[in-house]
């Protein structure tokens, strides 16, 4: 082990750079693509190092955070624009880099922490030297391009090495699906409303209760130069259904919706501090990554609670362990936010009230900030850096979501210095506490009597047009998923009056389970 003067270990990894980009208001034709997006912000985390030594070329590796467009077997904005094929090394020919390392992360919104935890590991055991995370999407461009008409061209092929990692762990089932379960705007309402329901509020009280949680989201959003949507909404605006703020799925209006209609972009430079120190980077810039760990959930219907997340439990437990802190030690905070209810449940197995104080964004969250993909907690990563570099001392938060609280990351961050030898636990060490919890008893083919556990209404410009319901048959327990007849009425008035725990009939229509609540 070798020391510098102040007494840190050379190998201790830190942070020394960051950076967003955004886009906005620029026609089609003249917009960045994805990879052009990353290179900018990726500059700009360069030049944020300030080292007079050009750094591009000392990169060894660089990371990108896939892009949602490679994410899925089902696109959901499909486009012939064409694609980078080697995304890493789209971005180094565009700063002057060619690393050793060229990698292209999995599917989710806890890649970015994933990544910087795996990186700190990496650069502490001398594997890699100075990394380069980035990711960009240009959704807004896309979506504008696609509706006028426009042709882009943003096919790449470089050579080179390229560790594509895939999507990674399966997160949905067929039969899930079918069912409606794994499409964020419907998955994350069927955990509000359990929510709901075990805070015993009425509809009308729990709408009020997320507009005065979401409400200091977007004020910070306001005032944040890289947020997309930066409006201030007051609790009362955000809770009011109405013409401009209609249903997305219920209970979620659209405001409390991640809106992913963006052009973003952020990038994290990381190195050792002995190479920081060689280098002539200030102590300034450095952020060390005091804590970290990651675990992932259940599938949505093997979930024990839909209403808690014990994988962000205990994830969370295990990054504040290791930063030798407890949740009061947190000056900031960045809870992923694509939906309020991941907001509660991060308060929840965190141990934070949501009265707390302290605010639970750094940049404005995913609903007024803005939704870039996969690459959302980037954005966070940097935010963070920038609001400890301002307040030394103070440790921040970070929280990352992949899928509908399927994967999670946690990183805790702060300028104080890391004294000893860097080392995070193997999280296959305790993942093993989350696949072999006990699980409901579940079937694909229900038929009887049975009770809404949970539910959703979905809705278009139209009005109410699908309900998801996750039941339990009153004869054996078990869960089932199905869908409500397709009866605007019937859909509305669920809407209107609390329908957890409602009992009813399931059967095989054509072969698809229907619920039918009864009374209706």
């Amino acid at each position: 082990m070798k020391f510098d003067e102040a007494g840190l270990e050379e190998s201790t990894p830190i942070i020394v750079g960051v950076g967003q980009f955004r886009e906005k208001d620029v026609l089609p034709e003249a917009a960045h693509s994805p990879m052009e997006l990353a290179a900018e912000a990726s500059k700009v985390a360069l030049a944020d190092t300030g080292v007079s030594t050009e750094l591009a070329p000392l990169l060894d590796t660089i990371a990108v955070v896939r892009l949602f467009s490679d994410s899925s077997n089902r696109p959901r904005l499909a486009h012939d624009f064409g694609r980078a094929d080697n995304p890493p090394r789209a971005v180094a020919k565009r700063i002057g880099a060619n690393p050793a390392n060229a990698i292209y992360g999995q599917l989710g919104g806890n890649t970015p922490q994933k990544l910087v935890n795996e990186m700190a590991e990496r650069i502490a055991e001398g594997d890699v030297q100075i990394v380069l995370l980035t990711g960009a999407e240009a959704i807004r461009t896309t979506q504008q391009a696609v509706r006028d008409g426009t042709q882009l061209d943003w096919h790449e092929n470089d050579a080179g090495t390229l560790e594509d990692r895939g999507l990674g762990e399966p997160l949905t089932t067929p039969h899930e699906f079918e069912y409606g379960v794994g499409i964020p705007v419907q998955t994350y309402p069927l955990f509000e409303n359990v929510i709901r329901m075990r805070r015993g509020q009425s509809i009308q009280q729990h709408l009020l209760a997320m507009g005065e949680m979401m409400q200091p989201f977007s004020a910070i959003a306001a005032a944040n130069p890289y947020a997309y949507y930066g409006h201030a909404w007051t609790a009362q605006q955000l809770a009011t259904v109405d013409e401009n703020n209609r249903f997305v799925c219920f209970p979620y209006p659209k405001l409390m919706n991640a809106r992913d209609s963006v052009n973003q972009s952020a990038s994290v430079i990381m190195m050792s501090v002995g190479l920081a120190r060689r280098l002539k980077i200030e102590q300034s810039k450095w952020v060390f990554l005091h804590g970290c760990a990651e675990a992932n959930d259940r599938l949505v219907a093997e979930r024990a609670d839909l209403g808690g997340s014990p994988a962000m439990r205990l994830n969370g437990s295990k990054a504040l362990s290791m930063a030798g802190k407890d949740i009061h030690d947190m000056t900031y905070f960045d809870l992923y936010s694509c939906f309020p209810s991941a907001v509660e449940i991060g308060c929840e197995e965190l141990g934070i009230p949501t009265d707390d104080d302290r605010d639970f964004t750094v940049t404005g969250g995913l609903p007024f900030f803005g939704g870039p993909g996969n690459n959302y907690s980037m954005h966070a990563i940097a935010s963070m850096v920038e609001r400890l570099r301002a307040k030394p001392g103070c440790f921040g938060l970070v929280t990352a979501n992949g899928g509908w609280l399927s994967k999670h990351a946690t990183g805790i961050y702060s300028t104080q210095p890391w004294l000893g030898t860097w080392q995070r636990e193997n999280p296959a060490a305790y993942q093993g506490q989350i696949d072999h919890a006990d699980t409901p008893s579940f079937t694909e083919v229900p038929e009887g009597a049975a009770r809404i556990e949970t539910y959703t209404i979905c809705f278009d410009r139209e009005g109410p047009c699908r309900g998801i319901v996750v039941g339990r048959l009153d004869s054996t327990d078990q869960r089932f998923l199905a869908n409500l007849p397709v009866d605007p009425q019937l859909m509305l008035r669920l809407v209107e009056q609390e329908a957890v725990g409602l009992p009813g009939l399931v059967s095989q229509q054509q072969g698809r389970n229907i619920f039918l609540p009864a009374g209706f």
